[in-house]
């Protein structure tokens, strides 16, 4: 069965759809306002195998944050509702991932409970063109709470602000690959002992 959703979200600050694929190559097609986080999302599909179509608009002429922000919390149902039940998925997945003078490792469990920590130094104050590069943040806390994932992102050391989060995405793309993978040892079986990750 194909492990694939098509969401919308539209407000008076944004306007967001997406067509996710789990089960796909890395096929994508993304636009936003924000060349930057479109470069990054772009990395997300391509190095998660995810085949995604994803298109935002959203009011960049006042900040960046509720674009980024909600494109978070779209792709994250996107994935929560993309996995069903959860049955007979690998459930965790981590990759720690060297970008030249950076070193990241993400950790993510698809549990059904929403967790974030970010342990992320060096990034605030900083732009990439018109991108606040604190709102990297924003994007992956708001997807930890939709997903209903815990998520964990560590930068264990680094210096270029572009490097770092292209650390980040990409490493939290691989992660995800990972986790959210059929295992066929499983059965189908829910992995948990409670025999759900819905609660």
């Amino acid at each position: 069965m194909a492990r694939r959703t098509r969401l919308e979200r539209n407000t008076k600050e944004t306007q967001i759809s997406v067509d996710l694929e789990l089960d796909g190559t890395g096929v994508r097609s993304i636009a936003t306002p924000l060349p930057f986080f479109t470069h990054m999302l772009d990395a997300l599909a391509r190095h998660g195998m995810f085949d995604v179509e994803l298109s935002a608009t959203g009011d960049v002429e006042i900040d960046g944050h509720h674009t980024v922000e909600d494109v978070g919390l779209v792709l994250g149902s996107a994935f929560e509702q993309a996995l069903g039940d959860r049955a007979g998925i690998v459930r965790y997945g981590s990759a720690t991932l060297p970008m030249d003078e950076v070193l990241v490792t993400v950790a993510v469990d698809f549990s059904g409970r929403p967790a974030f920590v970010w342990k992320v130094a060096g990034l605030e104050g900083k732009w990439i063109g018109e991108f606040d590069c604190e709102l990297v943040r924003e994007f992956f806390g708001a997807f930890a709470t939709r997903a209903q994932c815990n998520l964990h992102v560590l930068l264990h050391y680094g210096g270029n602000a572009h490097h770092t989060i292209e650390c980040i995405f990409k490493a939290f793309a691989r992660a995800c690959d990972a986790a959210t993978r059929i295992d066929p040892r499983m059965g189908g079986a829910i992995p948990s002992t409670k025999g759900t990750l819905k609660v």
